[in-house]
């Protein structure tokens, strides 16, 4: 049996159909496989990742009591020590109230130490949450009432501290002397004016 052109063309056109019928099966077949072995490994790869996140945020969890405590503590802290803060709503204010500790403590001296002069310094920055007032006295007395004065104020419940001392001439025979004290206080950092505030920060 012999085959006519006409079969031949339609034999190699068939063979060349099912030639790319069966590249195309290769092709799809494999693509298909990839992606499900790529579906089979994505969710322990998922897994993984979500139990290690897991364990990170147990192990931040743990920690959160822990810090929670040194911040209460830290606050405690803090408001304690804030109580020492001279009061006061604007800085003179707070200034006149720095006045009326030094004079309680002058007063209570034995003998009482009398303030003679009182000269108000300007407010300023202290360090960067707080400010300072300061106020200049002169009081006539002997060496060692200056230093019982000085011990005094270090014991008060307010924050305030001796800035500076200047001894003037000493009347030998009663032993006494001008002596100028600059006394700071610490105050809320709201209190000073807005230019002081400025000023402070770009001084650090």
């Amino acid at each position: 049996m012999t085959l006519q052109s006409r079969d031949k063309r339609a034999l190699a056109i068939l063979g060349g159909a099912l030639l790319l019928f069966l590249i195309y099966w290769i092709a799809t077949s494999s693509s298909s496989s990839s992606s499900t072995a790529k579906a089979a490994v994505a969710p322990v790869d998922t897994i993984d990742r979500a139990e290690k996140r897991l364990a990170y945020l147990r192990a931040t969890a743990a920690t959160l009591d822990g810090k929670e405590a040194v911040l209460k503590q830290a606050s405690g802290e803090l408001t304690v020590r804030e109580k020492g803060l001279i009061p006061g709503d604007t800085a003179e204010q707070a200034q006149a109230q720095l006045l009326q500790v030094i004079r309680r403590v002058a007063h209570q001296q034995n003998p009482p130490l009398e303030i003679r002069q009182v000269e108000l310094g300007q407010p300023r920055t202290y360090g960067d949450a707080y400010g300072q007032v300061t106020v200049s006295t002169t009081i006539d007395c002997r060496i060692e009432d200056v230093v019982n004065f000085m011990a005094s104020l270090s014991e008060q419940p307010e924050i305030v501290a001796t800035d500076e001392v200047r001894f003037g001439q000493a009347q030998i025979k009663q032993k006494i002397m001008p002596v100028r004290l600059t006394i700071s206080g610490i105050v809320a950092r709201r209190l000073l004016p807005e230019k002081v505030v400025k000023k402070g920060l770009t001084e650090f």
